[in-house]
Parts: C-alpha cells; sequence; structure tokens
C-alpha cells in the first residue's frame, strides 16, 4: 500500500525525502562489542585516570583488571551470551565495574534502580529470568530468590584471574535490556544490541573529537540508556569519567558545583530541564563546557540562551533525538546562534523518515509520523511479541529491514532538517478541539520573564477538564496571570490559552532528569482570588454566586477575573445560559471577554436587553420526538462515519476503594437511568428525519464484573488498561438502548474500577460531573437501605429540545417580519398587517 502511494510525491521529491536526507553511510568497528571499546582504550592509556569519584581515582588498567575478574567470575555462574544479569549498584565506581563485567562475560546488564519499588524489582527480575545479580552489600537482601554477587565485599571474585575473557558474544547479541520509565500496566523492556551501541557510541567520539583531554561528568542514572553514551563513550576515547554521588545527583546546585571544581569540559548526556536547573545555579565564568548533549524533551531557544551565558560562547550544545528503542539517538543538531532549534539529521548509519497514516512519505513542510530505521534499532521489547510487532514495521522501502514507530510527530525542513513536534499523545482533545501542548509550551517559553514552562490537560474535578500552565519565571522576572494571558492571547486561540497559571521556583524532575508531569501540583484557585472586595448590588452578587458555582471557588470579590480563576470558553457559555435564566438578562459572550472583572462584567449585565425567552416547560412524550440541533449534529456525523463512532464516546473511569456493595452500585446505575430521560432515550429515522424514542423507567441495568484480583499487580494492571481500552471503543447502535453502559473491574477485595461509557447523542463533558455526584448520592443512601436523596427533576432534555425548536421557530418568522418591516415602511396602503404581533 505504501508503494502504492509513493507516485503521489514527484520522483525527485521522493528521492531528497527518502534516499538525500538519509545518506548516512560511515565506518564503524561493527565487529566490535562495546566493552571491547574500553579494552582496546584500557591498552593504550593504562595509567591514565578512567574514573574519578568520592572513592578516589581509578585507571583504566586498574577498571579492566577488576571488570576482568568479575567478568570471569560470572563465566563460572553460566552467565554466557543472551544471559540477563541484574545489576542493583548505588552511584559510583562499582556501577561501571558491574556493567563491564556482564558485558565482559558475554552477557546483558539489566540495570535495577535500588530506588524503585520491592515490587518493581521483582517483577523486572521474574520478567528476565535473571538468576544472577549484581549488587551492593546493603542490597543484596533485595534479591534472595537469586545468585547475588556483591561488588564490594565478595572475595570469591576478587580472586579471578585479570585477564581479557576470551571474546563469546556477536555484535548481534544483547548488551543491555532497559524498561522504561513511566510505563503504565507492564512496564516495556527494549532489548538493545551490540551493534547499535557501538555504532553511537563511535559516532559521539568521532563527531565531538572527545578525546583524552575532556573531564566528562556522568549524570543520568544507569537505568537511562544514555548511560551508556556517558560511560563507554567516555572510556573509548581516553577521557576521564567523574561519577556524582547519590545526594549530588538529585541536587541541581551541587551539579553546577562539580562542573566547575572538577573542571568538566562535556556533558555527554543531560535533558534541557536539567541543564536549565544547573545553569541557573551556576556562577557565570565558574564552569567553561566545552560541548554539552542535550536529549530526552525539547530544547527551546531559552534554554539555549542561559547555557551560553552561564558557560561562555565557547559551548557546543549539540541537540539531539531518539527513543530507546533506536539505542541511545537517532538524530543530531548542532545548535547556532540565531538559527531556530530544531532535532536536525540522522546520526551515522541511521534513517529518519515522516510518513503518513498510509506509510507513505510526506514532503517537506508536511506533518507526519516520524519513523526510524538502520543499525541502532533494538530487538525489540523483551517477552512482549505483539508489542514488539506493533512498534517494530516492516520498512515499505527496504525489504527484510524494519522501521520504528515512534508515535512522534515531525516534518522536514527545506534543508533536510528534521523539526520535532511532539508526541502524537500530546495531542488533547479540549471541548471538541485538538490541541497540541507542544505548541502552548513553545509560545509560553517565548513569553517575557518565563524561563521555563509546561502545560497539562488536567481534570482534577470529574467533567471540568482545563488547560493549566506551569511556570518558572527567568531571573529577576515576576511574569503574572494576567500578562501571560494578555501576551498568548496575541497568538493562541482563546481555547489554547491557560486557564490557571502555577508560578514554581523550578519544574520537578525524574531520576532521569526529565520533566515529572505527574508531580505538578494541582492549581490553588483559591490563591488566585484578588484582595477580596465584597459584590455590589444585586446583579453583582447574583454574578458572584454564578461563577463561585461555576468555577468552584469558595468565595468570589468585585475585583476578581473570571478567566485567572480556571474560567474558560465552555464556562463562560454556561456562565451566560445561567445569568439569562436567573436575571433574565440577554450578556452577549463577547462582553465576558472583554470585560472579565466581575464589577465590569456584571455593569454590562445589568445593561443588557431582558431575554424575552419563555422557560423550559414539561410538553407531553410522544412517541418520537424532535432532537435538539446537537443531538441532530451527532447523529448526522453518525450516519456518515459509524465507524467512528467511538469518537464520538465519553470514557469515564472512576476508581472505587473499600468495601464495595456491588447490589447498591447497581442499584444506584438503575436509579440514575431511571431519573435522566436522556439515558433511556434512542434515536430512529421516521419519514426520513431523526426522532428521539424516550423508554419507560424501571429497566434493570445490566453492571458485568471482571475479576482481576488473581493476577499479581503488572498483569492486573495491563488487563484493565486493555478492558478499558475495550470498553471505551465498543460501538454503540443508536436505534437500540441503553447508549450508557457500565463495566466493574475487581482489583481487590478493596478496590475496584468502575468505567461509564455512554454515547455524546445523550450526555456530555459537563455532565459526568453531574452523574458522579448523583451516583454517589444515591449509592450512598441505597447501601444504608435508605430512598434516593435526589428530588424529581422539573424538566428534561427532550423538553429542552422541544423548546429549542420552538424559540428558533419563532426567532425565523420575526427575522422575516422584520425584512417586511422594513420594506413595506412608508407604504401602509399596499398591506395592513400587525407588524408588532406576530403570529
Amino acid at each position: 500500500v505504501a508503494c502504492s502511494r509513493l507516485p503521489l510525491l514527484p520522483a525527485s521529491e521522493r528521492s531528497r525525502v527518502l534516499e538525500d536526507f538519509n545518506a548516512t553511510a560511515a565506518h564503524y568497528p561493527r565487529d566490535a562489542l562495546l566493552h571491547q571499546l574500553v579494552e582496546v582504550q584500557a591498552a593504550r592509556t593504562p595509567d591514565a585516570a578512567a574514573l574519578v569519584s568520592a572513592h578516589g581515582r581509578m585507571t583504566y588498567a586498574a577498571l579492566n583488571e577488576r571488570a576482568n575478574r568479575l567478568a570471569h567470575h560470572l563465566r563460572g555462574l553460566g552467565v554466557g551470551p543472551e544471559s540477563l544479569v541484574g545489576l542493583c549498584v548505588e552511584r559510583g565506581p562499582d556501577m561501571v565495574v558491574g556493567l563491564l563485567a556482564v558485558l565482559k562475560a558475554g552477557g546483558a546488564y539489566v540495570p535495577l534502580d535500588p530506588a524503585l519499588p520491592q515490587e518493581r524489582l521483582d517483577f523486572m527480575l521474574a520478567d528476565t529470568g535473571a538468576a544472577v545479580v549484581l549488587a551492593q552489600e546493603s542490597l543484596a537482601d533485595r534479591f534472595g530468590r537469586c545468585t547475588a554477587v556483591l561488588l564490594d565485599r565478595d572475595a570469591a571474585w576478587q580472586a579471578a584471574p585479570a585477564t581479557n575473557p576470551p571474546c563469546v558474544a556477536t555484535p548481534d547479541n544483547l548488551a543491555y535490556v532497559m524498561y522504561t520509565s513511566g510505563s503504565t500496566g507492564r512496564p516495556k523492556a527494549v532489548a538493545a544490541r551490540h551493534e547499535g551501541a557501538v555504532n553511537y557510541v563511535s559516532f559521539v567520539v568521532r563527531q565531538y573529537g572527545v578525546g583524552a583531554a575532556d573531564r566528562v561528568l556522568q549524570i543520568p542514572t544507569f537505568a537511562f540508556d544514555a548511560s551508556v553514551r556517558d560511560i563507554v563513550g567516555t572510556l573509548s576515547s581516553g577521557a576521564s569519567l567523574h561519577l556524582l554521588t547519590p545526594d549530588e545527583a538529585k541536587d541541581p546546585a551541587a551539579i553546577a558545583r562539580r562542573l566547575a571544581a572538577d573542571g568538566i569540559t562535556a556533558l555527554l548526556s543531560i535533558t534541557p530541564s536539567l541543564l536549565d536547573a544547573v545553569t541557573a545555579a551556576t556562577v557565570p565564568g565558574a564552569a567553561r563546557l566545552r560541548l554539552a548533549l542535550v536529549s530526552g524533551e525539547v530544547l527551546k531557544e531559552a534554554h539555549v540562551n542561559a547555557a551560553r551565558a552561564a558557560f561562555g560562547d565557547g559551548l557546543s550544545l549539540v541537540n539531539q533525538y531518539g527513543p530507546t528503542e533506536c539505542t541511545m539517538t537517532s538524530t543530531f543538531f548542532p545548535v547556532e546562534p540565531g538559527q531556530p532549534v530544531c532535532v536536525g539529521k540522522p546520526i551515522a548509519n541511521m534513517q529518519v523518515y515522516v510518513l503518513d497514516d498510509a506509510m507513505a512519505p510526506v514532503p517537506p513542510g508536511i506533518v507526519g509520523s516520524i519513523h526510524i530505521g538502520g543499525v541502532g534499532l533494538a530487538r525489540g521489547y523483551l517477552n512482549q511479541e505483539d508489542l514488539t510487532a506493533q512498534a517494530f514495521v516492516a520498512h515499505p522501502f527496504q525489504p527484510g529491514a524494519r522501521l520504528y514507530r515512534t508515535g512522534d510527530l515531525g516534518r522536514w525542513r527545506e534543508d533536510g532538517k528534521l523539526e520535532y513536534l511532539g508526541r502524537a499523545d500530546f495531542q488533547v482533545k479540549l471541548r471538541g478541539m485538538r490541541v497540541e501542548l507542544g505548541e502552548i509550551e513553545a509560545c509560553l517559553t517565548a513569553c517575557a520573564g518565563v524561563r521555563a514552562a509546561v502545560v497539562l490537560a488536567r481534570e482534577d474535578q470529574p467533567g471540568d477538564q482545563r488547560l493549566v500552565a506551569y511556570v518558572v519565571a527567568a531571573d529577576g522576572a515576576a511574569p503574572d496571570a494576567a500578562g501571560l494571558r494578555a501576551e498568548l492571547s496575541a497568538s493562541l486561540a482563546d481555547y489554547m490559552i491557560p486557564s490557571a497559571f502555577v508560578m514554581l521556583d523550578a519544574l520537578p524532575l525524574t531520576p532521569n532528569g526529565k520533566v515529572d508531569r505527574k508531580a505538578l501540583p494541582a492549581p490553588d484557585l483559591s490563591a488566585l482570588v484578588r484582595a477580596y472586595e465584597a459584590p455590589k448590588g444585586a446583579v453583582e452578587t447574583a454574578v458572584a454566586a454564578i461563577w463561585q458555582e461555576l468555577l468552584g471557588v469558595d468565595r468570589i470579590g468585585r475585583n476578581d477575573n473570571f478567566f485567572e480563576l480556571g474560567g474558560h470558553s465552555l464556562l463562560a457559555t454556561r456562565m451566560v445560559s445561567r445569568l439569562r435564566q436567573t436575571l433574565g438578562r440577554e450578556v452577549a459572550l463577547r462582553d465576558l471577554f472583554e470585560h472579565p472583572l466581575l464589577h465590569a462584567f456584571a455593569q454590562c449585565a445589568a445593561q443588557a436587553p431582558g431575554a424575552g425567552l419563555l422557560p423550559v416547560a414539561p410538553v407531553p412524550r410522544m412517541d418520537g420526538m424532535p432532537l435538539s440541533l446537537a443531538q441532530q449534529r451527532l447523529w448526522f456525523l453518525q450516519q456518515l462515519d459509524a465507524a467512528a463512532g467511538a469518537a464520538y464516546h465519553l470514557p469515564a473511569a472512576l476508581r472505587l476503594e473499600g468495601a464495595l456493595d456491588r447490589w447498591a452500585l447497581e442499584s444506584a446505575l438503575s436509579a440514575l437511568v431511571d431519573r435522566h430521560e436522556a439515558l433511556r432515550t434512542t434515536f430512529a429515522q421516521e419519514a426520513g428525519e431523526p426522532v428521539q424514542r424516550i423508554h419507560p423507567a424501571g429497566a434493570e441495568f445490566d453492571l458485568p464484573c471482571d475479576d482481576l484480583s488473581a493476577y499479581p499487580a503488572p498483569e492486573r494492571a495491563e488487563h484493565a488498561e486493555r478492558l478499558q481500552r475495550e470498553e471505551a471503543t465498543a460501538p454503540f447502535d443508536l436505534t437500540r438502548r441503553p447508549l450508557i453502559r457500565a463495566r466493574l473491574l475487581r482489583l481487590g477485595a478493596l478496590e475496584h474500577i468502575l468505567l461509564l461509557t455512554q454515547h455524546h447523542i445523550v450526555s456530555d463533558g459537563w455532565s459526568i460531573g453531574v452523574m458522579v455526584r448523583e451516583l454517589s448520592a444515591l449509592y450512598a443512601a441505597f447501601s444504608q437501605g435508605e430512598r434516593s436523596p435526589l428530588a424529581p427533576l422539573a424538566v428534561q432534555y427532550a423538553d429542552y429540545a422541544v423548546w429549542q425548536r420552538t424559540w428558533l421557530q419563532g426567532a425565523a418568522l420575526e427575522s422575516q417580519l422584520g425584512f417586511w418591516r422594513g420594506h413595506l415602511a412608508g407604504a401602509p396602503a399596499l398591506l395592513e398587517l400587525p407588524l408588532d404581533r406576530p403570529r
């Protein structure tokens, strides 16, 4: 299919994006293994400093001999090609010795970060089948079921031969297996080969001139694949590797001090967020780096400018891009002053393709999905063949080869450089609009006084999804929400402007130095309330009451700003509707955007004309009732593309903790459906027009239950995630009830997940919050043997649909009469009509 699409591009353009942009063939030691690169250097400079740490200085000869002794011992324990060996150590020389020893023995190492929970470590050991673990004595008791070799106390291996063991592995054998951080459900273990790692390490040393005069500070945890670049890249070049203590690695100020005190010349691995934090703590001129390789996150111009100011114009800053599945890095871009930052071009012997959904290449300037090929591709995911097949796909342009589907979005520039545009899964749909969080972040970091920023789509209250910006101010600056919002409004649509801004001293980081998005706090909306001044008059008081309810803020004064308190366009629409009902005033939506302060908006409301609308009232029920305009739109879209029906589903997952009364929950769900006619409505077609049919109350609500409690925790989470996806995407038939369904997942005796899925034609995002509140109230009552505490509803959605149609017909008639009023003015003899009383 992909090949048949290729002619859509002119032949010259096709050749350019497929071949010219990927002309990366270069020599590398394709028969060498990672540890052999270090052995060669140890023979060349045995007395040079290899490691510098709090434990002292270790020469290349001493490092190689110590790793050799441990490797011989591991051979005696049966370690060889494709053997997986756990490595659990704190930062220090043992980390490097253990890593090299496993490779020398022919095996592949599995980093086991001591900071991980025991349950996660147990899963990793069981998943890899590792029978041997290298650990320090203080950590050995965590691996009772394995043979633990103590790196700091075991005399048995220290008496083994110090010579290089004979090589038994090949470049195609595994070098390491690393579990991706931040995984949900079952973690993914990337299995990387020697050949890909050797190619990249050789590229780093050759491309950036790393050599004996360099001092490299090793920053990332050894459970992060960038550590391979640090360790083997440094030790294969003759440079010295400086190791941080565990405490130093967590403190950007301590890292800044080490840069100056140790005379560090190169950072081969650092994330933009950590670079920014280290830069902020660096005294300009105290340290003069010549090289910093940055990867793991988007590098922004603010990072570049701050780093050059701190370390001088002699700093060579290189932006890199590449997932763990492609062995550390796939592209590179030396940042030049005045040039927009991108991720550049493929490294040696790697290829990058920007493809459409049919796996066909797109021309420069067109956004597509980034796919990567070449010698750096990992073997796949350990013990996850299905996932491997989904991510590592057949190469459409090289028979027999593979591509890795990154899930990232990008586009080629005309000069053959790649622009990274963010994760496909960082694209969120907010109130029906597709929003790229990366685009907002880029605009926000370009604002005056902003050093760094992250934007999240949060739903801290069910049904209330909002954009929240987390901002770190530049030195000496104090940006405020109002100024940032005004500056963003010049380049972003209103629905893309964050509704809340949270000012932070620094962005929280993961152990790998990336922004820890899960650690970003929920916004405290009460802290955004300005100095309180009580509303004045009936209109201000009424407006304040509506704002308090919609925004979830306890007290609102006359000087407070609707948007600073978390308001957005959807809430603004609801607010105007509520004003119409409460005050009978027809306030224009634009009035709120132009006058967001309560007292100013209330003045607009006081001067607005009366709404002149009849209230929504109950109407007789018929077999086929009209649809509202919103329902008609969704019905029409469903007829156009039934296969895309899941796009109009509203899924919700509610975690239930404590003893569960399933009967009470089923009864509460049944009562909820009985209470809201829309939830027991179906949609048919009569005489070519859609109608809604309301079914009688009293039907029993079906609540199937999947018991996952017998699975181990990682598998339990994986099954729960799979069932949640299945439930959210299972199609609805609009002609058959119900258009709401529920499913209960039992994770344990005291832990359940309730999955609720509705079709958008019977509900909306705001209604989910109402449903959750009512379901909670009903469950609490039924579990105590009490009756429903909810008062009957005066009107239902079908009443509103009839009201809306009636109002539209009247508005259309009024519009026609207005036309005739203008044309008949001054000619009463032609026709006498009571134009002031439309009939």
